[in-house]
């Protein structure tokens, strides 16, 4: 007997006492289970979300909305980044002070060119404390899926405490998932059978998140 067949018997044993004409939508499912561990204030929500995007190895930095435009614009230059990748609806403000060239993000761009932006900066759909974890939703200000893959230095932009979650399940609860959603934690990495650990191959290189109070 097959693998396959072993799996495919053990189904059809599970499902003996099932009536045929019986749906999945037909039978309620119990969501009785924790939403979030624990009580937080929202300013200790935060805090977890930090310590766990830098254990991730993100770099987390924080600031006002005032500042927000000056500490992008060190941030880039830090960098050495000539050119950003601006997704649609980024607000103008957050790249004001910014000596890089702004490169508009456009359907028909190759990946060879998004390989030679510098920097993307983006914002995101939300933000879940419990797991270190971003979420894009291809919304205002997050672009399309592949400019957060292929460029090596993307900037994520969240704001506090209004994009932050403590938790997956309260996160899913404000997102569409006919949408394409993108959840990041940390900076892209992987590792060989050695455990070799190498960081860029399935995206960013180097993950920036801007936390900034509201």
């Amino acid at each position: 007997m097959s693998s396959r067949d072993t799996v495919l018997g053990r189904v059809r044993r599970a499902l003996a006492d099932v009536p045929r004409e019986e749906r999945p939508g037909d039978v309620p499912v119990a969501r009785d289970y924790l939403r979030v561990h624990g009580a937080r204030t929202p300013e200790q929500t935060a805090d977890l979300l930090a310590e766990n995007l830098t254990d991730y190895r993100a770099l987390v930095h924080r600031c006002s909305a005032d500042g927000l435009a000056g500490l992008l614009a060190r941030l880039l230059a830090e960098r050495g980044s000539a050119s950003v990748l601006v997704p649609d609806g980024l607000p103008p403000r957050w790249l004001a002070a910014a000596d890089a060239v702004r490169i508009a993000d456009r359907a028909g761009g190759t990946p060879r060119e998004l390989d030679a932006v510098d920097s993307v900066v983006t914002g995101c759909a939300v933000a879940v404390a419990e797991t270190g974890t971003i979420v894009l939703d291809g919304g205002p200000a997050q672009g399309r899926r592949r400019i957060t893959l292929v460029p090596d230095h993307h900037i994520c932009v969240v704001r506090v405490p209004e994009q932050v979650v403590d938790s997956v399940p309260r996160a899913l609860g404000r997102l569409d998932p006919s949408r394409p959603l993108t959840w990041i934690s940390g900076p892209s990495a992987t590792s060989d059978i050695e455990l070799d650990r190498v960081e860029g191959v399935h995206g960013p290189r180097t993950l920036e998140v801007v936390l900034v109070a509201d």
